[in-house]
């Protein structure tokens, strides 16, 4: 029995030195958790137990017991070095085979799997576009190509208008052209404009100075004269009636400002004037409204024929005939229409143009001009992306309005991209189709907090995006209220419209400020860098200056550590005693934080070790001995005669 007794006692003391060996040869194994050897006593035992004096039959190891205390961290440059202070194991998926380890040196794979140097991937939550992490583990993946654009649709910013701001408006008296002839058709090429003056702030002006100037000439006139500004305009309506119960107006018959005008309907005439340059036309039933755009004459001529081609304008016929009536021409002069800047006299009007006492009606507008910073209090810009990815500059103005024609604390927003109006066509326009002002009305409560109620919907409904040449650049076009455009915007787009939320503004006295700007497009980006915080959230960063959640690092925790079987590669799985693995976010229930950028050492005490060799190797050194003593008392017996 000594013989065995020993034997064991050489067998523990053995694996007590590989178990020291083990952990000696894994101090600097990143994520490396030693061992220790644990033994028990042995008894021979019958079916009554062994008796209070039985000597005992040797040791056995009973355990080699993984010691999960924490490691050292030691501090890197790689972003993907991970480690753990705390409790909890990265989890780890070869081709679905699941571990669980310490060690937390990852790095990327040719499809962008973050991946261990064994080539297990990372378990984690994936992050859907908008950044919110989901509960379901999978494969943690970095998107290491480019990152396709998107497309602004909304703008949120928050921003203070000063309370005390003035009101930029343009004040004074208008007047318009008020004298016998105007608007009245005259037989001819002349409009029947005599010439004639005005007295302005005592000085008399030649209006015109010429008999038959065109009112276009007369307001370029007057808008010389310094506190004055002056617009012509010229509108008549007419209808006609093709001869001999014909539907078509032929070249030649009908001409406008000495341009042939036809068509086999109402509208092809229109849209015949529509084709000439400083004329536009629209239709009410069978009524024509034409108007010189510029203020200039209009000169209708019913040219000779003999089908009876008839026009009525402004209530005056003209038939086609022959003879004296062969070619028959009325002319008709535009309208003036003045504003004086404020204490500018305007009276004593002679000939047909001004009366002797042309009447005079105060004003008070705001004259928003982009281009003219005096016309506005505030303004800002911020950056916004089309379908395609291409930046362009959204700029916002903003106008103090009257309260004389609006209600208190009332303001008008402007707004522009690239310098281009974005405003819906107006139908009722020259052109119809081109794009308008965009304003919006924003008005505030007595407490300074936005009137929602009040305040307009900010929607941009007809942005045509162009290149640096301004020709159209290929990516989304608008779509207009009128074709179906409102807000909320439809999310992924569909058009290049934009909703700008203004909730969070204010008007308090104090200087004009942007709080908060944010809009949700963005260009074409590259991974430029990772960060990984205390919570296992990926954040990534793009050289569009884009940053995205990209996921979330899991760990898992057992009920029984020591449980757990080593399977090399510093990695453990799930075993029976172990109890299954409670998956979760780091620094959640008792799972430990991540570190970045660190890795967590090997806790092998080097000391310990040494000291535990000297000790392992005495104790083989000793149960040798023993079977060295054994060998002598059994040689001695053997001996006797």
């Amino acid at each position: 029995m000594s013989f065995n007794t020993a034997l064991t006692g050489l067998r523990t003391a053995n694996k007590e030195l590989e178990v020291a060996g083990n952990n000696i040869s894994n101090a600097s194994t990143v994520g490396f958790k030693e061992s220790r050897a644990e033994f028990s006593d042995v008894y021979a035992s019958g079916i009554v137990g062994s008796g209070a004096d039985a000597v005992g039959s040797g040791v056995r190891v009973s355990d080699i017991a993984q010691q999960f205390s924490q490691g050292n961290i030691g501090f890197s440059e790689n972003a993907l070095d991970l480690a753990i202070n705390g409790g909890g194991f990265f989890v780890l998926s070869d081709q679905g085979v699941q571990t669980f380890s310490r060690a937390g040196q990852f790095g990327v794979d040719d499809t962008g799997f973050i991946t261990n140097n064994a080539g297990g991937r990372l378990q984690g939550f994936s992050a859907n576009d908008a950044g919110d992490v989901s509960g379901v583990t999978s494969d943690l993946r970095l998107n290491t190509v480019n990152i396709d654009p998107r497309q602004t649709s909304e703008v949120n910013i928050g921003f203070n208008l000063n309370a005390d701001s003035l009101v930029l408006a343009d004040r004074g008296n208008s007047v318009s052209s008020d004298g016998t002839e105007i608007g009245v058709l005259q037989v001819g090429n002349q409009n029947g404009y005599g010439a004639g003056t005005i007295d302005i702030d005592g000085v008399t002006v030649a209006i015109p100075a010429v008999p038959n100037q065109s009112a276009q000439l007369i307001a370029a006139s007057l808008s010389g004269v310094e506190g004055v500004s002056a617009v012509a305009t010229n509108t008549a309506s007419f209808t006609y009636a093709p001869g001999g119960g014909g539907s078509t107006i032929s070249p030649g018959e009908f001409r406008l400002n000495g341009r042939d005008i036809s068509g086999t309907s109402v509208i092809e005439v229109a849209q015949s004037i529509n084709s000439q340059l400083g004329l536009s036309a629209s239709v009410v039933g069978s009524d024509i409204t034409v108007t010189a755009t510029d203020g200039a004459d209009l000169v209708f001529d019913v040219s000779s024929g003999g089908s009876g081609l008839a026009v009525t304008i402004s209530g005056q016929t003209v038939t086609q005939g022959v003879g004296a009536a062969a070619d028959q021409i009325l002319t008709q002069g535009g309208v003036i229409s003045v504003n004086l800047d404020e204490g500018v006299t305007f009276a004593n009007g002679s000939g047909n143009i001004f009366s002797s006492a042309p009447a005079l009606f105060p004003f008070e507008e705001n004259t928003f001009d982009p281009a003219n910073q005096a016309t506005y209090n505030d303004a800002t810009s911020v950056t916004v992306y089309d379908s395609l990815g291409s930046a362009h500059v959204l700029e916002m103005f903003f106008v103090k309005e009257s309260t004389s024609i609006n209600a208190a604390n009332t303001w008008s927003m402007y707004v522009q991209i690239d310098g281009q109006n974005v405003g819906d066509p107006d139908p009722l326009a020259v052109d119809p189709t081109a794009a308008t002002l965009a304003q919006f009305g924003v008005r505030f409560n007595a407490d300074g907090s936005l009137d929602t109620v009040n305040t307009d919907p900010i929607l941009i409904s007809n942005w045509s995006p162009i290149d640096a040449s301004g020709a159209p650049n290929g990516s989304l076009g608008p779509l207009p209220v009128a074709s179906g455009g409102a807000v909320p915007v439809e999310v992924p787009a569909t058009s290049s419209n934009i909703e700008i939320d203004i909730g969070d503004a204010s008007q308090f006295s104090g200087v004009f400020s942007v709080n908060s700007l944010d809009q949700t497009g963005f260009s074409t980006g590259q991974l430029s860098s990772l960060d990984i915080d205390e919570t296992g959230i990926i954040f990534a960063r793009y050289s569009n200056g884009e940053a995205l959640i990209l996921g979330q690092v899991a760990l898992a925790d057992f009920a029984n550590q020591q449980g757990l079987t080593p399977v090399g590669d510093t990695a453990w799985a799930e075993s029976f005693l172990s109890g299954q693995p409670v998956v979760g976010a780091p620094r959640s229930a008792a799972l430990g934080a991540i570190q970045s950028g660190a890795l967590e050492e090997s806790n092998v005490e080097l000391a310990e070790e040494l000291v535990a060799l000297i000790i392992a190797q005495r104790n083989f050194q000793a149960n040798a001995r023993t079977i060295e003593t054994a060998n002598e008392v059994t040689q001695t017996i053997i001996n006797l005669r």
